[in-house]
Parts: C-alpha cells; structure tokens; sequence
C-alpha cells in the first residue's frame, strides 16, 4: 500500500499530495500512523527555505543539507503502525512522537539533549515530517504514551507547548509575583500567558499587534494586553520578557522595558538583526537568552505536568489534513488565532 504525503517539490513550491513507495524500517526505526499534526510558523521558513538574519542577508537551508521534497509538520500525535528490526518494545495505543532528534552520538545527544545536536535530524525539517498518513521515526525512545491526553488536542504539546515549557523554566529564578511580559500572542504565545497563569505567575502582560490575539490572552490569564510600541506602558517592568515573534521591532521593545537584573528570552525566529549598546548590558545587569524548543526529559516533564493540569485551554481549530496548504497560506497571513490542528481521518 502507498502512503500519501503532502510535499513540495522545491523551496516555495506548491504542497500537493503525494503517493511514495512505503519506507522500509531498518534497525530501530518506528512507523507511526499520523492521526493528527500541528502546524507551526517554523514549517513557514522551512517552505521559504531560509531565516532571516538582518541585514539582507538570509541562512539558507540548502546550505544547512536540507533538500526538496520537502514533507514538514513536526506536532505529531498517532499510534505505532510497525517497528524495524531491532525495536523490542513500543508504546501502545496514541503516542506524541518528539521531533527533535539529532545524530544520536555526540555529548549533547548522549545527555538527551538533541534539540541542540549540530548534525540534527529533526522530523518535519531534515526528515520527512507529519503532513502525511505515516512517519518514520528514528527509535521509540523518541515516543511518549499519550495516557489519556486528547489526542486530537495533544499534537501542539511537541513543539508549541514544549517550546513554552523550556522557555518558561529559563525564568526558575525570578519570583512568581514578578512581571512577565510576552510578546507575540499566537499559538505560542497564547500557551505561555495559559501556562504561565497555571503555574502561578500572577502578573501577566500580553502583546500583539491583534486585536484578537490580544482577547484571546486576556481569556487565557493575562492582566492587561496592549500592542507595539510601548511607550504608553506605564507598569512595574516586567522581571522576564518572552519573546515569541523574534524581529527587530520586539527585540528592541523587550530589552527596553526589562527591569534590571531581567531576562530577555528570545523564542521566535522572525529575523533580523539586534542592535543594542553592549555596555548597557552589563550596566542593566540584564540576560539575553536564545530558548529553542526543548529536550526530550523537558517534553516527557511537560506531559506529565499536563496529565495532573490538563491541556492549556487554548483556542485550537481542527482541519482536514488536505488542506495544508490553505492552513499555511493563513498563518502566514496572519489570520490564525491560537493553533490548528490537521486530522489525517477527516475529509479527502
């Protein structure tokens, strides 16, 4: 039997559907039914083929090793089809695959760290992804047994919420009374002012040039919500500024704001350059922190806080895996508020 997929042929092609031969498993290799898949800004860039790194200039993909077609998606939730040879135990039943897998050989591999592998392999970026019926995952040790977790809700747990989670811990230090603003306030963005509030942060301010999106983290928990710029923001400065677009305009906003001694974590990947004078950055004793999405110890930590807390009750909208494309045109548009969710089952 085929196995359909979802690709594009080159950098911005079309994403069309594709019949491939199915893969054969070698080794410790997994097969897993995609029921769900989340889609995500960074499926964005990786269809442009590059980021964004100011001054004109772009880091290319095609110069990273990664080569059409491309199948993205990396928020996948399915269950286990058939496993390689040297597989001796699965999980049964629905399962998060975590998408982040490096060499499997270097230090920060063999410490669990492949997020941060220089020769990664993630599923959706370097191996084909999740917008398809079934992908191939390196090893089951990459699987996490769902345990009653909606499975249709608990795709965006692999990437949006892990991200979130990663990035929240960057702040273990900082008082919980302390202000935390966060920047961007699309499906990340609005996990993070949920989470947030579920852990206990009492004081929450959230940003975004939507007026939607600044309802919808109003909802989720935050106290006050305004847009770009902030010069009419007139509270106590925000002890730790979550950064969820990453362009010039909020690496700037967010630094300017931070109280001394506070944390810029800086999460999105939108582009461009920072220019700020460094003896300010001592002076104002203030951190700047790349957070990039998470290990597999802090994904399996995430699920089990979520199996005692439940899922951040962001707004998640559910659609036929055939409309990918349409899905992607609309985040890049603007026109997504919280996530969407791509079912494998509904539909052509």
């Amino acid at each position: 039997m085929q196995h359909l997929r979802y690709e594009a042929a080159a950098f911005g092609g079309e994403i069309e559907p594709v019949k491939r031969e199915p893969p054969r498993l070698t080794g410790s290799e997994v097969l897993v039914e995609v029921r769900f898949c989340g889609v995500c800004h960074t499926d964005l860039h990786v269809h442009e083929g590059h980021y964004d790194i100011g001054n004109g200039k772009v880091l290319s993909f095609a110069e990273r090793g990664i080569q059409p077609p491309l199948v993205m998606g990396h928020e996948i939730a399915g269950v286990v089809a058939a496993t390689g040879p040297e597989v001796e135990d699965a999980p049964e039943g629905p399962v998060l695959v975590y998408p982040w897998t490096g060499c499997g050989r270097c230090d920060h591999c063999r410490a669990g760290n492949d997020n941060l592998c220089a020769a990664p392999a993630f599923l959706g970026i370097h191996r084909a992804g999740g917008y398809a019926r079934h992908v191939v995952v390196p090893h089951p040790r990459y699987l996490i047994a769902l345990d009653g977790i909606p499975e249709r809700d608990a795709a965006p747990l692999a990437c949006s919420g892990l991200t979130v989670w990663s990035a929240i811990r960057k702040l273990a230090d900082l008082a919980k009374s302390s202000p935390v603003a966060v920047i961007g306030c699309g499906g990340l963005g609005l996990t993070a002012v949920a989470l947030l509030r579920q852990m206990g942060w009492t004081d929450i301010l959230a940003i975004d040039r939507s007026p939607d999106a600044r309802t919808a983290a109003l909802a989720m928990g935050a106290n006050a919500a305004m847009s770009l710029p902030l010069s009419g923001y007139g509270g106590a400065p925000p002890g730790a500024v979550m950064d969820f677009v990453g362009n010039e305009a909020t690496a700037n906003a967010a630094i300017s704001v931070l109280a001394k001694g506070g944390k810029y974590v800086l999460v999105g990947l939108f582009g461009g350059e920072l220019r700020y004078p460094l003896p300010l950055i001592p002076v104002r004793a203030i951190s700047i922190i790349g957070s990039y999405v998470g290990s597999l110890t802090d994904l399996k930590d995430y699920v089990a806080h979520v199996r005692t807390h439940g899922l951040p009750e962001i707004p998640i909208e559910h659609r036929p895996m055939a409309e990918v494309a349409r899905t992607l045109d609309d985040l890049r548009d603007g026109n997504v508020v919280g996530r969407v969710v791509l079912d494998t089952q509904a539909g052509p």
